[in-house]
């Protein structure tokens, strides 16, 4: 790759290192362990590459592509063998969230309208229940605190009964499940990114990816921009939502159709951005 080639790529790469540098340092971590989990990455990704091609991937062509020593690549290979944290989170969905999908397009769990129904916490069809069927062994009593907390879910003080309030679970700060988000979704726009750069040199069609853009806002009209981009943004993920949904394998009668194949895992993302224009051009 040309000097000419690689500018662009490394200034790219340190608008994406500032703000990650920044979660990282909020969140305790290291250099010495950032740089531990970018070899591992670029192992994981140098062995995935070869593994393509007619010859079996090795830790010395592993080495020649990384820059690394055949002793370190052998020392991250096995590391990967015994424990992989991407994989470990990336095909799991979030329980709370299995939840609320379940809510919204398991027709059990709906009233006469199609809507999310009114659930009681115990008994047939309950929360309980839905809890049980699409999150597993965690106590329905935690799901619910959890729902409630960031106020996807609301419980009556005279009925108990439990209405959703909202079609989809966010959670807050740095938790765990942010954090799985986080990864998740920076993990998805950056591999869209890369498919889209090859996508020509391969005869691909290239996947979705537009961004909506202005620098010379004023001020005073944020408040209102914000508020109409999130409703906007939530109706249309709705939308979209209701279309693909039903098609969930995963969803209570949707697994019983002439489906052939692996499954697939799809999605669109939508995130708001807004920070202050630099003086003097680029920041």
């Amino acid at each position: 790759m040309s000097d000419t080639d690689i500018k662009p790529l490394h200034q790219a790469l340190f608008r994406i290192l500032r703000p990650l540098a920044r979660l990282l340092l909020r969140n305790g971590i290291p250099f010495g362990e950032f740089a531990e989990l970018v070899k591992r990455a670029y192992v994981e990704a140098a062995l995935e590459d070869s593994s393509g091609g007619r010859r079996k991937p090795t830790d010395s062509r592993a080495a020649v592509m990384t820059g690394l020593t055949r002793k370190e690549v052998k020392r991250q290979r096995e590391i990967l063998a015994g424990e992989n944290p991407v994989r470990g989170t990336t095909t799991h969905a979030n329980r709370a969230s299995r939840v609320v999908s379940g809510w919204v397009h398991d027709e059990a769990f709906q009233a006469r309208d199609g809507e999310p129904a009114l659930l009681s916490f115990e008994g047939s069809l309950s929360f309980s229940e839905l809890v049980r069927q699409y999150s597993g062994d965690v106590p329905p009593r935690a799901v619910l605190d959890e729902l409630v907390r960031v106020g996807v879910a609301s419980v009556d003080s005279d009925s108990g009964q439990i209405e959703l309030r909202q079609r989809a679970y966010v959670p807050a700060g740095d938790s765990e499940e942010m954090l799985q988000i986080f990864g998740e979704d920076v993990s998805d726009l950056i591999a869209t990114i890369d498919y889209n750069l090859v996508s020509s040199e391969s005869d691909r069609q290239p996947l979705f990816q537009r961004t909506l853009t202005y620098d010379n806002i004023p001020p005073e009209i944020m408040d209102r921009w914000r508020a109409h981009a999130a409703a906007q943004s939530q109706a249309l993920l709705e939308q979209l939502d209701k279309w693909l949904g039903p098609h969930d394998r995963g969803i209570a009668g949707n697994g019983t159709g002439n489906h052939t194949g692996e499954p697939v895992r799809t999605g669109v993302s939508i995130f708001y951005f807004e920070d202050p224009v630099q003086a003097g051009g680029d920041e």
